[in-house]
């Protein structure tokens, strides 16, 4: 509903003001999208995915740093049919990010990435200072690593909200298994070796 794929049953939804159907246009230039899975065309190569989205934004990164930002550069010129399924959710992040948007919603972030490419992924992430990043994810320590706040969502509806801590704390465990949405925007204190 956030990005305009689905019609809410009830409610509002807004992204910077903008209504993402009557504003469409507006709101697809301020938000970046990575859904969980990528269809794309399967015959074009990495960078040509690169360069055709970027075509649809006044000011988009340049491909090489889009394509190095998700440590796909060596795999410029693979087609999408024959990337791995790491890699092409990795060029799903490039691709969401390659308008240098507002708001970056991001869909099950790290499927498919073995630990060290999520630990990459998450660096990435962690560098998007200025976007407002929407995370959706059952991953726990995705979520305590990335999000400041939290929102546990069941049937549409948020049951609970808080830092990671907080919900943990209202819990009364030590962690938490559900659907999680965060959100971003700040830095994060942490040791390496807590990873």
């Amino acid at each position: 509903m956030i990005a305009g794929l689905r019609k809410p049953t009830e409610g509002t939804v807004r992204i910077l003001g903008l209504d993402p159907f009557t504003d469409r246009a507006q709101v697809r230039q301020l938000l970046g999208v990575q859904l969980q899975q990528a269809y794309l065309h399967g015959s074009l190569t990495a960078r040509e995915l690169v360069n055709l989205y970027r075509s649809f934004y006044p000011h988009p990164l340049e491909a090489e740093q889009a394509l190095e930002m998700v440590e796909l550069s060596e795999k410029a010129n693979t087609r999408f049919d024959d990337l791995s399924g790491g890699q092409m959710q990795r060029l799903s992040i490039a691709l969401a990010l390659i308008g240098r948007p507002q708001v970056v919603i991001l869909d099950e972030l790290t499927t498919g990435l073995d630990p060290k490419a999520r630990r990459r992924i998450w660096a990435t992430i962690e560098s998007l200072a200025e976007q407002t990043v929407i995370l959706v994810s059952h991953a726990m320590d995705e979520v305590e690593r990335l999000c400041d706040r939290v929102a546990l969502i069941d049937a549409g509806r948020i049951i609970a909200q808080g830092t990671p801590a907080q919900l943990r704390q209202q819990a009364g465990v030590e962690t938490l298994v559900d659907a999680f949405v965060g959100l971003t925007g700040r830095e994060w204190d942490h040791d390496e070796e807590d990873d």
